[in-house]
């Protein structure tokens, strides 16, 4: 299933879906059994509490988002961080200035790095270090039909040209990079995105540090 989403070109989420004032917008990026979804709530509005039989990977990307019902208490969590909500849980969300964020839909079976411990709130880029002259990787999620990865690179390095096997779309975590995308480059800074096609020819550069999060889809 085809990401409902721009190729080829910088962009962000944050400013892409800019909470309307009173509302709650959703926006199914992608369908399936690890659905995407982006969501905005404008200030105090909420998502009543609902139990569904899936985990959700949030990804917070303006604003404030409060986590309600879910666990023994409220969780806030602020721009650039993120949680997981484990299934069968009964979670609502609410805003108090509004939000834009980011949800995946997580199958019972998928496999969790053991650094991610539901519950807690945790900023992606502090998942990793940078380290001198190399790049750093780690899995945060995967299953056989996606893999949600982040990855830390140190200034001068960087990925070779290669094709996506699937879809995949880039978060810029931290610092700036270079993509390199079917022949032509794009400055991508840290709170904007990047979409591949499947199959599209692409590269990574660090001309400074830089850490990107990979969520590749390959059904």
């Amino acid at each position: 299933m085809t990401m409902k989403e721009k190729v080829g070109q910088v962009f962000s989420i944050a400013n892409d879906h800019a909470p309307v004032a009173g509302c709650t917008i959703t926006k199914e990026v992608k369908g399936g059994n690890n659905a995407i979804t982006y969501v905005s709530l404008s200030e105090e509005t909420d998502i009543s509490a609902e139990i569904h039989p899936y985990g959700k990977f949030i990804i917070v990307h303006s604003g404030d988002l409060t986590i309600y019902k879910a666990f023994d208490h409220d969780i806030t969590l602020e721009t650039g961080e993120s949680i997981i909500i484990p299934p069968d849980s009964l979670a609502g969300m609410k805003s108090r200035n509004g939000v834009v964020y980011t949800e995946i839909t997580l199958r019972r079976t998928d496999h969790m790095n053991k650094v991610i411990k539901a519950g807690e709130v945790f900023k992606l880029k502090d998942l990793i270090p940078y380290q001198e002259d190399q790049i750093v990787n780690m899995d945060v999620v995967h299953n056989d039909e996606m893999k949600f990865a982040i990855m830390a690179f140190d200034e001068g390095t960087g990925l070779s040209e290669h094709a996506a096997p699937g879809e995949a779309l880039i978060f810029a975590l931290d610092g700036e990079g270079i993509i390199g995308y079917e022949g032509e480059e794009h400055l991508i800074k840290a709170g904007e995105q990047f979409h591949f096609a499947k199959g599209g020819l692409h590269y990574v550069k660090a001309t400074k540090k830089f850490k990107m999060g990979l969520l590749l889809t390959l059904a």
